[in-house]
């Protein structure tokens, strides 16, 4: 079963990521999307368009999927299944929840 909590706003996980197992880089998640990847901007785009609609990651957001989504997350040109990927685990984890 997925973690969904260690899901970032991007659909990233940062468990077992090097650059912050060596301190290089606090995580997303914990460093509410100032990471030093995006020090010119303050905060992650996604990040903060995630906080604005109230969803821990793209795939759970009313409008997904947007027209923004592709270019803000241009690094991962699957995006849109991985996202929906995502969001159907969410959606599974939640049902079994309300059952048990």
């Amino acid at each position: 079963m997925i973690d969904l909590d260690r899901i970032t706003a991007c659909g990233e996980c940062c468990d077992g990521c090097e650059k912050k197992a060596d301190g290089r880089c606090p995580g997303c998640i914990e460093a509410d999307g100032r990471v030093p990847e995006w020090a010119e901007s303050g905060q992650c785009k996604v990040h903060a368009c995630t906080r604005e609609h109230h969803v821990r990651f793209c795939g759970l957001c009313a409008e997904f999927p947007c027209q923004e989504l592709p270019s803000m997350i241009f690094w991962n040109p699957e995006i849109i299944p991985h996202m929906t990927a995502l969001r159907d685990e969410a959606r599974r984890q939640d049902k079994e929840r309300r059952n048990s």
